[in-house]
């Protein structure tokens, strides 16, 4: 089996289990936050949108979305919903253009990156992939035991 097949099965399954989750938001309770100290659910769903597409540059992809949650404070940054679904949406699909544009022999090349230093795409990747389940895991959390 290709690199292609192995990680595009990856990322179906990691946007299966988000979905899962990602379709309970709603205004209403886009501002729970598992507790004072953690970011809201809205906030956490922008935020993994946003990062899918500034780690997505480490593998040479440029992308026109602006950090507003990466080292950020909650300050409401995830309130407009819609916006923050598009990009998810256009993250899941930046991760299958990359899939299917890096043939297999790239994957274990390295990239310079400022978070992790000198690693092969494939752990960028991998990163993208453990950080939404990190985020969803909090999301679910909120979303059951959230104020």
């Amino acid at each position: 089996m290709s690199s292609k097949a192995i990680l595009s099965e990856i990322l179906t399954q990691c946007r299966s289990n988000c979905y899962r989750v990602y379709d309970k938001i709603t205004p209403e309770n886009a501002q729970l936050r598992l507790n004072d100290n953690t970011a809201s659910i809205g906030f956490i769903y922008r935020h993994t949108g946003e990062t899918m597409h500034m780690l997505c540059t480490f593998l040479g992809y440029e992308t026109s979305v602006s950090n507003t949650t990466i080292s950020f404070v909650d300050e409401g940054q995830g309130h407009d919903l819609e916006e923050s679904k598009s990009l998810i949406e256009s993250g899941f699909r930046l991760l299958e253009s990359i899939i299917d544009s890096t043939p297999d022999e790239k994957w274990l090349e390295t990239v310079e990156t400022p978070f992790f230093g000198t690693v092969s795409r494939v752990r960028v990747f991998s990163h993208v992939m453990l950080h939404n389940s990190y985020h969803l895991g909090q999301i679910g959390l909120s979303l059951r035991k959230g104020t």
